[in-house]
C-alpha cells in the first residue's frame, strides 16, 4: 500500500502545482516582470539636457507682461514672473523667471499669479544665474485623474480590474524601459517591436485567461494577425514611398545626434504597434465566444466551433475597424479642417504624404483586424474542442 500511497500523494502534489500555475501563474509572471522592469535602467538617465541646472517646481507670485507684443493672435516677447522656488537646493528663494514667447499657440504659455510651474534654475556653484519658466505643473492633476480611473476600474471590475491595472503597468514599462531605449540604440525596429508585442500579448491575455488553452488560442490568433499587419505595413510603406519623418517630432531625433536611426522602419513598426491593442481585443472576443459554445455543447466538432467563431468575427469586424479609423483620424481633424477651408481638391488631399501615411496606418491595421477574426476562430476551434483536448 505504501508505494501506491506515495504515488497517489505525488500525483496530487503535481496536480495541485499545475492548478496553481494555471490559476495564479499569470499574476506571478506579470508581477515579477513589473518588478524587474521598475529596476531596469534605460541607459539614458545621465543624458541630461540641462547641465548645471535644476528642474524644480515654483509658485508664481506676480507677473509682468510689459515686454509682450500682441500682433493679432500672435504673442511674442517675454513675460517676467516673480516666483518662489519650491524644491531643490534653492528652495524658498524668491527670484525673477523669464517666460519667452515664440508666437506659437501650441508651445507658448502664459502664467498668472498663484500658478504652480516647472522652472529651470541655472546656477554656478551656489549662485543662481538664470531662471526660465518651462510649463505649468500638471503632475498632480494627472495623478488625480489616473487615481480616479483606477478606483472606478477596481470598483467595477474587481479582481479583473486589478489584473487590467497590472497589464497596463507592464505595457507602459515595456514601452518605456525596453522599446524606446533599444530603438535609440539602433536595434531593428520591426523585429524588436514584433518581439515586444508578442511579450505584451502573452502578459495581457494570460492575465485574462490564465495559462490555459484559451490563452494559447487567443495569443496564437492575435500574433498571426499582427504578423499579417507587419508584412503588409512593410510592403505598402515602401510602395507609397513614405518616409518615417512623417511621424511627429521624428526629425528632432536626427538633429539631436541620432542620424543613424531608420525612421522609416520605425514608422513600419508603429503600424502594427498601434493596431495590436484592437487585435488583442478582437481575439479575446472570438476566443471567448468559441469557448462558450464549446462549454454549452462539449461534443461539438472543431469545424463547427470554427464556423461559430467566423460568425462572431463577421459581426465584430465592422465596428472594430471603424473604431480604428476614428482613433487614427481623430488627431488629424484640424488638418482636415485646414484642407477644407482652403478648398483643397480631394485627390490632392488623399495624395499628401501625411494623409497617405494615415491611410496606410488605418487600412493595414484594419487588415490585421479582419484576419485575426478567422485566425483566432481556427486556433480556438482546434484547441478548445473536446476531440483535441
Amino acid at each position: 500500500m505504501l508505494p501506491v500511497t506515495v504515488i497517489y500523494g505525488g500525483n496530487m502534489q503535481i496536480r495541485n502545482l499545475k492548478l496553481l500555475i494555471k490559476k495564479h501563474g499569470s499574476i506571478i509572471f506579470a508581477t515579477a516582470l513589473l518588478i524587474l522592469l521598475i529596476f531596469i535602467p534605460t541607459g539614458y538617465e545621465g543624458a541630461l539636457v540641462y547641465q548645471n541646472a535644476d528642474r524644480v517646481k515654483a509658485e508664481v507670485i506676480s507677473t509682468d507682461e510689459s515686454d509682450i507684443v500682441d500682433t493679432g493672435l500672435i504673442r511674442t516677447g517675454e513675460q517676467r514672473c516673480e516666483v518662489k522656488i519650491l524644491g531643490g537646493q534653492f528652495k524658498g528663494e524668491i527670484v525673477t523667471a523669464v517666460n519667452r514667447l515664440n508666437g506659437s499657440l501650441a508651445q507658448d504659455k502664459i502664467f498668472t499669479a498663484g500658478d504652480i510651474a516647472f522652472v529651470v534654475v541655472s546656477h554656478s556653484e551656489s549662485e543662481i544665474t538664470t531662471v526660465m519658466m518651462t510649463d505649468h505643473f500638471r503632475l498632480d492633476k494627472e495623478a488625480l485623474l489616473a487615481g480616479i480611473f483606477l478606483l472606478f476600474l477596481v470598483i467595477f471590475a474587481g479582481r479583473t480590474g486589478i489584473r487590467a491595472i497590472l497589464s497596463f503597468a507592464d505595457t507602459i514599462l515595456i514601452m518605456w524601459k525596453i522599446l524606446v531605449p533599444c530603438l535609440l540604440k539602433g536595434w531593428n525596429p520591426v523585429l524588436l517591436s514584433l518581439g515586444l508585442v508578442l511579450l505584451i500579448t502573452v502578459v495581457i491575455l494570460s492575465l485574462i485567461y490564465g495559462f490555459d488553452r484559451r490563452c494559447l488560442a487567443s495569443v496564437s490568433g492575435a500574433v498571426l494577425g499582427i504578423a499579417v499587419t507587419a508584412v503588409l505595413g512593410i510592403i505598402f510603406t515602401d510602395m507609397f514611398k513614405i518616409h518615417g519623418a512623417v511621424m511627429e517630432s521624428s526629425e528632432s531625433l536626427l538633429y539631436a545626434g541620432y542620424q543613424n536611426l531608420d525612421l522609416t522602419s520605425i514608422f513600419m513598426a508603429s503600424i502594427f504597434l498601434g493596431s495590436s491593442g484592437a487585435v488583442m481585443d478582437l481575439s479575446v472576443d472570438i476566443c471567448s465566444s468559441v469557448y462558450e459554445v464549446v462549454q454549452k455543447k462539449p461534443e461539438i466538432s472543431a469545424k463547427e466551433a470554427i464556423l461559430s467563431g467566423f460568425a462572431v468575427g463577421r459581426s465584430a469586424c465592422g465596428s472594430t475597424t471603424t473604431t480604428l479609423l476614428l482613433a487614427y483620424s481623430g488627431s488629424y481633424i484640424a488638418l482636415l479642417m485646414v484642407f477644407m477651408a482652403q478648398g483643397t481638391p480631394i485627390e490632392f488631399i488623399l495624395n499628401y504624404k501625411y494623409v497617405s501615411a494615415e491611410i496606410v496606418h488605418t487600412i493595414v491595421g484594419s487588415f490585421g483586424l479582419v484576419t485575426v477574426a478567422p485566425l483566432t476562430a481556427i486556433t480556438s476551434g482546434i484547441l478548445l474542442t473536446s476531440k483535441h483536448r
